[in-house]
């Protein structure tokens, strides 16, 4: 098993799960404390990668696209801080690091996982019951129902219309952007009845946020709700790509000719092995010059001994 403990977290990986724990200091973006573990199989992982810096150094893993809920609704808008995929990693850390990341890579390439889209969620989206208040208004989604409740900031004509409920069922879409200089942000779920373009301001089904600290929540209030609702490239989804396999064989066009014999390819075991054994060799390396403490060294070398 790797393992990296950091005051930022503790990432560690068994072979199928890496698991992210944010740490506890003052630091730690609120996001990132309020999500809590997460559990992200291998089967979701399009990649990882260690940025060495002048005094701390950044772990970051990137997810298949459709893999997470989360990003799917935050589309890239997180900031570095809120981000649950990175972790600073202190200097004298780094070699860990990057065992940490060979680790992952090894795993990807053994299991053979796509660095492709998903076409289904791979991780279940925030736990339930939630409830987010920011902005205008309050969120809480309890799996079946969301519950907008306004507040003294609402404006008055949406605030008449008072509390709203929406049935799971009945919503399309989420839609989340943060605030950005002076334009405020909004919590959107367009429903399949009565959607709305009125700005968030004056959308009943909208909460709009204004720029502060619990504005990212939203984004895991509405990453809760699109974890449960049809993922947009899943089959019969209206935003699905076709399948080649539903066009005609003429549009498929004609079958690949064979390109004659292939080279054959070193026996899998021998390179298995040789691989083991630089591994070994790069541990000890790391274990003699103090980047790896004892009880490190023996269980990564436990770890690759299992696989000869």
């Amino acid at each position: 098993m790797a393992e990296i403990l950091q005051k930022d977290g503790t990432w560690t990986f068994d072979g199928d799960t890496i698991r992210i724990v944010p740490g506890r200091e003052r630091g730690v973006h609120l996001l990132r404390q309020t999500l809590g573990e997460l559990a992200v199989p291998l089967q979701a992982v399009a990649g990882i990668s260690y940025e060495p810096g002048r005094r701390n150094g950044r772990l970051r893993l990137r997810l298949r696209d459709g893999a997470d809920p989360l990003l799917q609704v935050a589309r890239g808008r997180l900031p570095d801080a809120a981000d649950p995929y990175r972790l600073t990693v202190e200097s004298d850390r780094a070699g860990v690091a990057e065992y940490f990341v060979d680790e992952v890579r090894n795993a990807l390439l053994l299991e053979q996982v796509p660095d492709g889209p998903s076409d289904r969620y791979l991780l279940p989206g925030p736990t339930l019951p939630l409830s987010v208040g920011a902005g205008d208004g309050t969120v809480t989604f309890d799996g079946e129902w969301i519950r907008l409740a306004w507040n003294w900031m609402t404006e008055e004509g949406k605030k008449s219309a008072g509390p709203q409920s929406l049935a799971l069922a009945e919503v399309r879409s989420v839609e989340w952007l943060p605030s950005a200089g002076l334009e405020n942000g909004y919590l959107r779920f367009v429903v399949l009845r009565e959607p709305t373009k009125a700005p968030p301001k004056h959308d009943p089904h909208a909460i709009e946020l204004y720029g502060f600290k619990k504005d990212l929540l939203m984004a895991m209030a509405g990453a809760a709700v699109v974890a449960r609702i049809p993922h947009p490239a899943g089959a019969g989804s209206p935003t699905a790509p076709p399948s080649l396999a539903d066009a005609p064989a003429a549009l498929a066009g004609p079958a690949p000719a064979p390109a004659g014999p292939a080279p054959e390819p070193a026996p899998a075991a021998a390179t298995d092995h040789d691989a083991l054994l630089r591994r070994l060799r790069e541990l000890g390396e790391l274990h003699q010059a103090g980047i790896l403490t004892e009880e490190e060294f023996t269980a990564a070398k436990q770890a690759v001994l299992k696989r000869f």
